[in-house]
């Protein structure tokens, strides 16, 4: 059973960075496509970027672009999420997925959910 394992997130001031880590028992997440989502209060779940398997083609949200980075180091079995000049509209609880084959922008192509880490942006 594949189960994904989120950690890092906080509370921050705007402006702030904070990196998020993905990894997974059993070091699955090494043969999967993971994307990030985050889903706010109140809101619908929202992807913020992804990542192909060898780590060669990523996908931003128009809205993260140019802020976040989404990496992976398959040594370690673990993917990143970092996140640069935090907003407070960057307030969500933040969830990875990985899903086989090609990295996706859509929650509904991913197969293997993690529980989430909350990360909070205060002005």
């Amino acid at each position: 059973q594949v189960r994904l394992v989120e950690s890092g997130g906080g509370t921050i001031q705007a402006g702030d960075s904070l990196t998020l880590s993905c990894t997974s028992s059993g070091r699955h997440l090494l043969g999967l496509a993971t994307g990030w989502f985050r889903q706010a209060p109140g809101k619908e779940r929202d992807f913020v970027a992804s990542i192909s398997v060898r780590g060669g083609i990523q996908y931003y949200s128009d809205s993260v672009r140019g802020r976040f980075n989404i990496s992976r180091d398959n040594a370690k079995a673990a993917v990143y999420l970092q996140m640069n000049n935090l907003k407070p509209e960057d307030t969500a609880n933040y969830t990875c997925a990985g899903k086989v084959f090609d990295a996706s922008t859509s929650a509904g192509d991913y197969n293997y959910w993690g529980q989430g880490t909350q990360v909070t942006v205060s002005s």
